[in-house]
């Protein structure tokens, strides 16, 4: 395989690594902590929990309309010139939150912070995967979900640690030394790249319907548990984005410069990769909603105490991720990212076996299975992703590739909320419902990773080396 004309010099590329890193790591930092510290903003403004809980849910629903959208523009204008923008726009807002004076200016200066999210999260794999040959890639991947780890583990004591020393404003302050150290390594060490050879206009409708019908789909599934999932505005949402995304399909089959090339999805590697990233994050985040409880609510455990079992995950997939990556890099794709969705289909089982009188030891050993698997799979299945698109495609395949992440968040939170909260509402006087509710939910995590074992060994390429992207006309 020739050399591809972006790969940059062997001292060269890991500055570019470094650079992409340290913005990876504000990006994941920013996330944990906002989590972390949204019940002391909620006392601060003395508002409502349905009311505080968009200052999370805003960011997540625009951050995953607009990530394709500005792939595709990547794609079209240079990674770069995107990627630095995105840098100024996550920092400027991240001042807007600190000085926001109600819950309502937040929310907006979230929304603004979740452009400049969007800009960065869509760009900087496809830089990666420019810069790094085949032969490489996986590894480049792996280390960058290292520093995606690291920013979620760091966040949560971070935050609490900020927030009692200073104020909860001190955690969006925290985005300006390191958001401008990223910027600066960025601006010297990221090649200027000027897009495809050939100026395509970019599909702003298009954009627009992606962004309107996923973002509607998004909150409804978001908010079912909340409105009711019958009710007229979860209806409607779902029809709305129904409709949108129809059209969406209908016109990027039927307009000359699509902003999202449907062809890609006719590889069987592209296919699998971005099926199973979305169940491998439902996954994720089914643990994420539902250890909390089990920990806090059913164990009794005080935050702190349940805040140190749940660091061994992310720990075990910062670790194991590069390693993963790397050894992809020589074997293949196929093998890594298929055990890695059986070892996390185990771990989720061993998690629906825990008890009210489970040993502290047992939690770990979970969470260490489910870590290892998910740090096992995440960093062979982005390699394969965007190694099955053309490179002139890049941007959009790794903003996918973040949508993907985002869908699974959703929907992990909302089934196994929805189990979850079903059960416990069922039973709620009877001695550990609790635990039983847990149970079913990590139960039906389980087969749903059982499912991401089945689409990641469909794969037809035994090397990403070999993978070759080649749509009909």
């Amino acid at each position: 395989m020739d050399r591809p004309r972006n790969v940059s010099s062997a001292n060269e590329k890991w500055w570019i690594l470094v650079a992409i890193g340290a913005g990876t790591f504000m990006s994941a930092l920013d996330v944990s902590v906002v989590n972390t510290v949204l019940p002391v903003i909620n006392q601060s403004f003395n508002s409502q929990i349905a009311t505080v809980e968009w200052v999370v849910i805003v960011y997540l629903l625009l951050v995953s309309g607009m990530l394709p959208g500005f792939g595709r523009l990547g794609d079209l204008r240079g990674h770069k010139i995107i990627y630095i923008a995105g840098f100024f726009v996550f920092i400027f807002s991240s001042v807007l939150c600190g000085f926001s004076t109600s819950v309502g200016a937040l929310v907006a200066a979230r929304a603004l912070q979740a452009l400049g999210a969007a800009m960065l999260s869509a760009n900087s794999p496809a830089i990666l995967s420019k810069s790094f040959p085949a032969s490489q890639r996986g590894q480049a991947l792996g280390l960058q979900a290292t520093m995606t780890y690291l920013g979620l583990t760091v966040g949560p004591s971070l935050g609490g640690w900020l927030t009692e020393l200073i104020s909860w404003q001190a955690v969006f302050f925290i985005n300006l030394p390191v958001g401008a150290i990223a910027l600066l390594m960025s601006w010297k060490f990221i090649p200027m790249d000027s897009g495809g050879e050939v100026r395509e206009p970019f599909d702003g409708f298009g954009a627009i319907l992606f962004m309107a019908g996923l973002t509607s789909l998004l909150l409804g599934m978001n908010q079912g548990h909340n409105w009711g999932w019958l009710s007229p505005q979860i209806l409607s949402l779902f029809l709305f984005a129904a409709s949108c995304l129809a059209l969406f399909a209908w016109r990027e089959q039927n307009t000359r410069s699509p902003m999202l090339d449907l062809r890609l999805f006719r590889s069987r590697m592209f296919s699998a990769s971005v099926i199973s990233a979305v169940i491998n994050y439902i996954c994720v985040y089914s643990i994420i909603f539902l250890m909390p409880f089990y920990l806090l609510q059913g164990r009794g455990l005080s935050p702190s105490q349940a805040g140190l079992l749940l660091t061994t995950q992310p720990i075990v997939m910062a670790l194991v991720a590069p390693l993963s990556g790397t050894l992809s890099d020589r074997i293949g794709t196929l093998l890594p990212t298929t055990i890695g969705m059986g070892i996390l289909a185990i771990g989720m089982f061993l998690l629906s076996r825990l008890g009210p009188e489970s040993p502290r030891l047992a939690i770990v050993l979970c969470l260490t299975i489910t870590g290892l698997g998910i740090g096992t799979f995440i960093s062979p299945n982005s390699s394969a992703l965007l190694g099955s698109a053309p490179r002139q495609r890049q941007g959009i395949a790794s903003a996918l590739m973040a949508t993907a992440r985002n869908v699974g968040m959703v929907l992990g939170v909302g089934i196994s909320g929805a189990i979850f909260t079903t059960i416990l509402s069922h039973s709620q006087a009877e001695p550990g419902s609790l635990f039983h509710a847990a149970s079913v939910s990590f139960l039906v995590a389980a087969g749903i990773a059982i499912l991401g074992v089945l689409s990641s060994s469909v794969r037809n390429s035994p090397h990403p080396n070999d993978i070759h992207f080649t749509p009909s006309n």
